[in-house]
């Protein structure tokens, strides 16, 4: 597999993945359009920021602590996230109850949720289990005020078909939604979370392909086909948020990461490639940092690892890698570096961490032909210490830099005693912050001589949107010890009646909704958009005694109104009870509401937004054609549109078309 040692990671786009043992599944999170799973509360989402949350919404203060997993163990996420010193404040929207805040025990699966999970399943060929329990998934980052959040298996072994071939669903789960965070607030000893608890309880259902995935392309495929299995059943959420894909990669000389943040489906590929850049890189790096102690290099398939030999590799850079940190703020009294300077007046102090013969191995920024950086060890390295909750980190290779001067690394330098191939990696902040984020730092470079590490990553996002590409760690992979058996909410049994009526009641596909709608005076525009944006089912429930283009149109321009409202409005202007010129009118005051027609024909009447009676509109026409005859009779037919708006303004209410005709009508009489 020579791919490994010689492939050019400055161009992505060219790897070989079935050279390099490419191996990628899909984990799809979708929210579900029904009330919370386990509480019984709405799935309302308030729009709101840390600065304009209302002041009645109750705030409660919580701290949260690691669990022994079923098996007696914490899991390594939990005990990483229960270092972190953090504290949480949950802010209790309306939708939040008893349940939300972890006072009450939860309550059975909600019955609709059940039912759109197994829809999907069944969408997915895949088998539901005949007992469902409940399961307690540790979460420890303080977004489940229980600190785990409630997840249950559905069904197994399905199989999804998309444009460039099979891939296997091994699993589909209905879980919990997390709280949203709103702002986190460092303090001295540590930090504060804030947590708004309106989207926590929210059902999703979370669906995990098997590493079918045959290239970065067929990553975005995959995407694409199961989310539009999702909205074939027209009950899930859409928008913002509303559906998130999670990445799991590997290649043979790395190992699998899970990458979170992948909104955009259109990068999925870059994301994808640059992953795979990056475990290249670091595997290359790993045998480099070896060979420079002298200890055997790594394999280029993980398959061939020596456990014992790991062992004995990790023992030998733990000796020549311990954790001897320095306080060097005496070397930086005299800065002249902004950000230093301000991190002192707030209490922080820098504190080194030597990394002997590291120096020209930590690399500086440099980038690949289509302009995303290439994977170096110090940004491994300052990912690792911003969990700590430190802005970054400086480290030799970049330095000086950042107001940091040449006379200051020299004596950092000197005081850590340190030869010309060793480096450094200096932090700035509180005393145990900065202890914490370079203990962190020191792991993550002891890590450094091994194969790449099973963890979480997220897409870099700046202002919205990816920055390019590229990810930063988050946490440690899960293992199985932070799962253990949710005893307050009973097994449920999906009977063999029950499977039978779902697999009765399956929605169309994407085909039979298209072709049910060509049966309609819909327009082919109309219909498309009808499709896309998952109106076609109200639009059809309606059409039979609606015109079909009007009925189209309106229900396109107002998708955030109850139909109610609409079919009630256009059954009055179908009637010639209101005037075409009026209907956006009438929506508009009944914003929100589900009027009866007897309400909208009494505003109707009261504020004389009927259609003008045809009689007078004729009198109306007839008169300002006689006013202006000399204009008429030299422009002949060409007067015909700058005497439209002179009616419609006199005849306000008035029908376009019936002005259209009588002044037409008008216009040929007096040109004759």
């Amino acid at each position: 597999m020579d791919d490994a040692l010689t492939a050019d990671l400055t161009r992505p786009d060219a790897l070989n993945p079935e050279a390099l043992g490419f191996m990628c599944g899909l984990e799809v999170h979708q929210q579900l359009a029904t009330g919370k799973l386990h509480s019984r509360q709405p799935g309302v989402l308030y729009d709101v920021t840390i600065d304009s949350v209302p002041d009645a919404w109750p705030r409660f203060a919580r701290r949260l602590r690691a669990a022994r997993g079923e098996g007696g163990t914490v899991d390594v996420a939990a005990r990483f996230e229960a270092k972190r010193n953090r504290s949480f404040v949950y802010v209790q929207t309306p939708n939040a109850g008893l349940v939300e805040l972890d006072e009450q025990p939860p309550v059975a699966m909600d019955a609709d949720a059940v039912d759109i999970a197994l829809t999907v399943a069944a969408l997915l060929d895949a088998r539901p289990v005949p007992l469902v329990q409940t399961m307690r998934k540790t979460v420890v980052d303080g977004s489940n005020t229980s600190g785990f959040q409630r997840t249950s298996l559905m069904a197994t072994a399905g199989m999804l078909e998309t444009d460039d071939g099979p891939v296997g669903v091994d699993v589909l789960c209905l879980e919990e939604d997390s709280a949203r965070k709103l702002d986190t607030v460092d303090h001295a000893t540590g930090q504060t979370v804030i947590y708004n608890l309106d989207r926590l309880g929210l059902p999703l259902i979370e669906i995990a392909t098997a590493p079918d995935v045959q290239s970065p392309e067929h990553a975005k495929s995959t995407a694409i086909a199961l989310g539009r299995v999702l909205r074939q059943t027209r009950r899930v959420r859409r928008g913002l948020g509303s559906i998130r894909q999670d990445l799991n990669v590997s290649i043979a000389c790395g190992d699998r990461v899970e990458i979170k943040g992948c909104q955009d489906l259109g990068w999925i590929p870059t994301i994808v490639r640059l992953e795979m850049v990056r475990q290249l890189h670091f595997f290359r790096l790993a045998n480099q940092l070896r060979a420079g102690l002298n200890l055997p290099s790594l394999p280029e398939d993980r398959r061939l690892d020596d456990d014992v030999c790991e062992t004995e590799v990790a023992a030998a850079v733990a000796k020549r890698y311990a954790l001897d940190l320095h306080d060097v703020t005496a070397a930086f009294n005299d800065t002249v570096s902004g950000m230093v300077e301000q991190a002192f007046t707030n209490g922080a102090v820098m504190l080194a961490l030597p990394l002997p013969g590291m120096h020209g191995l930590l690399g500086t920024k440099t980038f690949d032909e289509q302009g995303a950086q290439l994977p170096r060890l110090g940004r491994e390295l300052a990912g690792a210490a911003k969990l700590a909750g430190v802005k970054g980190i400086f480290h030799s290779d970049e330095l000086p830099a950042y107001g940091i001067s040449a006379l200051e690394v020299d004596a950092v330098r000197a005081q850590l005693q340190l030869a010309s191939d060793d480096g450094f990696v200096l932090c700035c902040a509180p005393l145990w912050q900065a202890s914490l984020a370079l203990e962190a730092v020191l792991n993550r470079a002891r890590a450094a001589f091994h194969r790449i590490q099973k963890e979480v990553r997220n897409v870099v996002v700046k202002k919205g949107a990816p920055d390019d590409g590229t990810t930063a760690p988050m946490r440690p992979l899960p293992g199985g010890s932070r799962m253990y058996p949710e005893t307050d909410v009973p097994p449920h049994a999906v009977t063999a009646e029950q499977w039978a009526d779902v697999l009765a009641r399956l929605p169309m596909d994407d085909q039979a909704r298209a072709d049910r709608l060509s049966t309609t005076e819909a327009s082919s525009d109309q219909a498309q958009q009808l499709l896309a944006r998952e109106l076609d089912d109200v639009y059809m429930e309606h059409a039979s005694s609606l015109p079909h283009k009007a009925w189209a149109s309106l229900l396109l321009t107002h998708d955030d109104e109850d139909p109610l409202l609409l079919v009630n409005v256009l059954t009055l202007r179908a009637q010639d009870m209101v005037a075409r010129d009026h209907v956006e009118t009438l929506v508009e005051a009944f914003r929100g509401l589900s009027p009866t027609v007897e309400a909208l024909q009494a505003h109707v009447e009261a504020n004389g937004l009927g259609p003008v009676d045809v009689g007078d509109l004729a009198a109306i026409v007839n008169g300002i054609v006689a006013e202006r005859l000399d204009f008429v009779q030299e422009r002949g037919m060409g007067a015909m549109g700058p005497l439209m708006g002179v009616v419609m303004q006199a005849a306000q209410g008035a029908d376009g078309k019936e002005v259209s005709t009588l002044l037409r009508a008008a216009i040929q009489a007096a040109v004759e």
